[in-house]
């Protein structure tokens, strides 16, 4: 794609063609301004792409061999161990990282930090995505798709954490939806579609962390279904719902960065001024951030293990593999901060970040795969559920590159004058006060 910019050639970011004065059509909309050979051309001499086709030859047919002749074929799944990559990683790692668009979305919506809002709508897509293909890994691990609205509106089960899981992430799925629409109506140029968010836009923020808050702790309540299978560092009957909602922030954050400065290097043509110009000063803003999340779920993972007085458990090998994960994904990472923060370096910040993630991953994998059953062995996935597990991960990578190809998130879409009136006419309308003095005020009301 750069050889083509370099040619000449400009990516859509308007509904109208400048160079002919006409509107760009869908199709030509899809294919970002190029003509199907230059699309084609552009598209085969990505060698990530070779990559991405390799994987998918490879890991596709075992997609649908898993749904055609079961789990078991694909996976060491049993009673001792129910949950593997499918859900260890594609579930209870996937969530945390997606809480960047409530985040975010609190952040500008409901505190009024307008300096984030050039990376506002990239967290609103990561939270959409994110959680989209986590539900996709749970759909794959449990089969019969078609089942999915059950919890919702055929077999009720309020008693159960699951199902206050299922309505959380499928109305909160929802609300994240709408939230990212505003860049597909901008795209489409509906601009009613777009006003019409715009207005309630107060109200979904509120919606996601009310949703989002509820169903991060209730992954961590899960595990309540299963005391002493998982190892004491791990698991705290009291405090379980809180390990996860306290580390879904940090994860939330720093996957921001790491898709942020990944958008920076490789979609570099994509990015407008305004993204580019100030990606460096949110990214130390949210290593701010993220280093007072991860100072609290340190704080927080001391006491539930002197809550439940599980300190001699230090001294064994699980102790040394817990003080692992806690070291490499939490202290490191408020140290990297730290320096990143206090002397302004941003690639120091960035890589925090991507530590932080492996930390995050890790402890997920370590709660619901690896410390799980540590009293009777450690179980190792199938290379198939392997390979499975990084076909999806490909998908989720495709799709999110599709999107920030096409619709306004990392540059801004080059509104016609209509479009920014009915920008204007979405604002909140402000308060309008009186000057007269309080008792002519009184006066009238007489």
């Amino acid at each position: 794609m750069k050889s083509l910019i370099g040619w000449g050639v400009k990516p859509v970011d308007s509904h109208v063609n400048k160079k002919t004065d006409h509107k760009w059509s869908l199709f030509r909309k899809l294919m970002f301004g190029l003509t199907p050979g230059q699309y084609l051309g552009q598209a085969l001499r990505n060698p990530f792409n070779w990559i991405l086709g390799i994987i998918f030859a490879i890991g596709l047919p075992l997609i649908a061999y898993r749904f055609m002749f079961g789990l078991s074929v694909v996976t060491h799944a049993s009673n001792d161990y129910p949950w593997g990559l499918f859900l260890g990683f594609g579930l209870f790692a996937m969530v945390p990282l997606s809480a960047s668009g409530f985040m975010l979305g609190t952040a500008v919506e409901i505190f009024g930090r307008h300096d984030f809002e050039p990376i506002e709508r990239l967290a609103l897509l990561n939270g959409l995505l994110g959680y989209l293909f986590a539900v996709i890994y749970l759909v794959v691990d449990l089969g019969q798709p078609w089942r999915l609205p059950y919890p919702m509106v055929v077999s009720f089960g309020p008693a159960a954490v699951l199902f206050l899981v299922a309505w959380h992430v499928a109305t909160y799925l929802s609300v994240q939806v709408a939230e990212v629409s505003v860049s597909f109506f901008e795209w489409i140029g509906w601009l009613g579609g777009k006003r019409f968010i715009r207005r309630i836009a107060l109200g979904l923020t509120v919606s996601g962390i009310i949703l989002s808050t509820l169903h991060q702790g209730a992954l961590g309540a899960l595990f309540n279904y299963a005391p002493g299978k998982v190892h004491p560092l791990w698991y705290s009957g009291s405090f379980q719902w809180i390990f996860f909602f306290c580390s879904s922030i940090p994860a939330g954050l720093c996957m921001v960065i790491a898709v942020s400065t990944v958008v920076k290097k490789t979609m570099a043509w994509r990015c407008d001024d305004n993204f580019n110009e100030n990606l460096d000063r949110c990214t130390l803003g949210l290593a701010k951030g993220a280093s007072l999340a991860l100072i609290t779920y340190l704080a927080i993972k001391l006491i539930g293990i002197a809550h439940d007085n599980e300190w001699g458990y230090l001294a064994t090998g699980w102790g040394a593999w817990f003080l692992f994960e806690m070291a490499v994904g939490v202290v490191l990472p408020i140290i990297l901060f730290a320096y990143a923060v206090r002397h302004k370096v941003v690639a120091i910040a960035r890589v925090g970040a991507f530590v932080t993630i492996f930390g995050i991953v890790l402890n997920r994998l370590n709660t619901a795969l690896i410390a799980f059953n540590w009293n009777l062995y450690q179980e190792v996935p199938h290379i198939f559920e392997v390979i499975i597990a990084v076909t999806i991960f490909a998908i989720y990578v495709v799709v999110y590159r599709f999107i920030l190809y096409r619709l306004p998130i990392i540059f801004s879409w080059k509104e016609q004058p209509q479009e920014a009136l009915a920008a204007e006419a979405a604002r909140p309308a402000p308060i309008k006060t009186s000057n007269a003095p309080i008792g002519a005020m009184y006066r009238k009301i007489d």
